[in-house]
């Protein structure tokens, strides 16, 4: 493996713990904000504004969600879009299935779970 490779898989994992990151702060903050619907209806729309914008959960989601943004554009200006794209995605898929147990306590079954490791088994045949 040489430095390009290192560098892209740096940037592929960065991508995806980013991603993943943000993706289980937003869904903690969403729970904990609860229905918009229902907020909207007693608060009004600036209520639900406000809700959102008061969450620091939701704050630091917005900051991972960038981080991860950036850091895919990076890699793909370093690597293939064959290689980054089906690998964030793939293992950002897996990871999120681990985070949504770990972190988001969701039952997670067996269907998901197998269905995670073909993806991850797709993307390391294609990153051959």
């Amino acid at each position: 493996m040489d430095r390009q490779d290192v560098y892209t898989w740096g940037l592929i994992a960065a991508v995806v713990f980013s991603s993943t990151a943000g993706d289980v702060l937003s869904a903690q903050a969403m729970q904990k904000i609860g229905d918009f619907g229902k907020l909207r209806e007693r608060v009004g729309i600036g209520g639900v504004l406000a809700a959102v914008t008061r969450s620091g959960r939701f704050l630091f989601s917005i900051f991972f969600m960038a981080i991860s943004f950036f850091t895919l554009m990076m890699a793909l200006s370093w690597a293939d879009v064959s290689l980054v794209v089906p690998a964030t995605a793939a293992l950002t898929f897996l990871t999120n299935a681990v985070a949504a147990k770990f972190f988001l306590y969701e039952k997670v079954d067996r269907r998901r779970w197998i269905a995670a490791l073909f993806v991850a088994a797709g993307v390391a045949l294609v990153s051959q």
